[in-house]
């Protein structure tokens, strides 16, 4: 069972947390990591892209010239592909470029991410995080005093508004609902921080 110090907001350490040999000590499936951020990242693609066809475009609807006799090519419409102002062929048309994953191999890859991050030591748990007001400075404050990297992701418990506005003005300081947490944001910090009950949820819900 793995076990990981437990901070205070003051960076001082006062305990320490057994996490779950399940959620935090599974094996890293680094192919289930794969297929979950390009599942994440294909979701955030708009897929409004749109090219006109040749029936599509304003005018050519009648034919240019007589068929025969006239010693030019035979043409149907002066919006064919291949005259100038034409339509387009092959074009990008509005699509859907989501993926799909099975639910057992989603919680699957976000238990490889967790566990990834206690093995490379980049998980930070901090007895509790709340502000009364939100403040970026009080903010900066912890996470230097906590000696986190850059790229950080504070998870905590639903609810936590003020600390999700805290941070949301910091370059590279990112938050997240325990239960709502993704692959791609697990592998996209270099410290993962994160409040003892929301440790207690992450097992809850992932285990």
């Amino acid at each position: 069972m793995p076990a990981v110090a437990l901070y205070n907001t003051q960076g001082d350490q006062i305990g320490q947390v057994d996490l779950s040999e399940a959620v935090f000590g599974a094996e890293i499936n680094q192919s289930l990591m794969h297929q979950a951020v390009v599942m994440f990242l294909a979701a955030q693609r708009r897929g409004t892209a749109n090219v006109k066809t040749r029936g599509e475009v304003r005018g050519g609807g009648r034919k240019p010239w007589r068929q025969k006799g006239t010693g030019r090519a035979r043409i149907g419409t002066i919006r064919a592909p291949h005259w100038t102002g034409g339509g387009t062929v092959f074009g990008p048309t509005p699509r859907d470029y989501s993926k799909k994953m099975n639910k057992k191999a989603r919680r699957q890859a976000i238990r490889s991410a967790l566990s990834a991050k206690v093995a490379a030591d980049e998980l930070i748990i901090v007895d509790d995080l709340q502000f009364a007001e939100p403040k970026t400075k009080e903010m900066v404050g912890v996470l230097s005093k906590l000696n986190t990297a850059k790229k950080v992701l504070i998870v905590t418990p639903i609810g936590y508004k003020n600390v999700t506005l805290s941070a949301r003005n910091i370059p590279g300081v990112n938050t997240a609902a325990a239960s709502m947490v993704n692959v791609y944001q697990l592998l996209n910090c270099d410290t993962l921080l994160i409040t003892k009950e929301a440790v207690r949820q992450v097992e809850e819900v992932f285990s």
